[in-house]
């Protein structure tokens, strides 16, 4: 087997990247700390052509170098704004008609694998920060909840793992007719 070279791989240009239909799926990061979470978390989505990220409360903005050194040019590509706090991003994404869903360990929260997204119906995602979750504001607001199911002894998975977790099986469902 002969692994593909750059040229080869048909990536899309920013330019192109801007004008593609998107993936109806927005990435609300609600007080995320590691400017490296942030960098990665733009890389998944420019990989998966979302629609785009908010960024919440004191979660680091581009551009930044530890932002840029896991994102490799995705902050140019990805479409991003800002929020004060969190409460007002999803009330704004509401707004547009998003389905708001926090991605959180919740008493009536429902296991990825068998989440649907109900179809037509774009989707906020809500991921919280790296030691406390998604507020509890905003758990308040959130349309539904999804939780990864986890078997081992921990109970916790790093905020880019999850959102590629996620992002992953959403896309699938989203695009399996297509």
């Amino acid at each position: 087997m002969r692994k593909l070279q750059m040229d080869e791989l048909g990536r899309k240009s920013v330019a192109e990247f801007k004008a593609a239909d998107k993936t109806p799926l927005v990435v609300v990061m609600d007080n995320v700390r590691s400017m490296h979470n942030v960098g990665s978390v733009f890389r998944t989505a420019d990989a998966f052509l979302l629609q785009g990220i908010v960024l919440c409360g004191y979660t680091p903005v581009p551009p930044h170098r530890d932002i840029q050194k896991t994102a490799l040019g995705a902050t140019d590509s990805v479409e991003w704004q800002y929020f004060p706090t969190t409460v007002e991003a999803v009330e704004a994404l509401r707004a547009e008609g998003f389905a708001i869903i926090a991605i959180e360990q919740a008493a009536s929260s429902v296991m990825l694998n068998n989440f649907q997204p109900e179809a037509g119906k774009p989707l906020a995602l809500v991921f919280g920060n790296e030691v406390s979750g998604v507020d509890a504001a905003v758990m308040q607001l959130a349309d539904g909840c999804i939780e990864i199911p986890q078997l081992g002894m921990k109970h916790s998975l790093n905020i880019s793992v999850s959102t590629g977790i996620v992002i992953w099986d959403l896309y699938c469902k989203l695009t399996k007719d297509k």
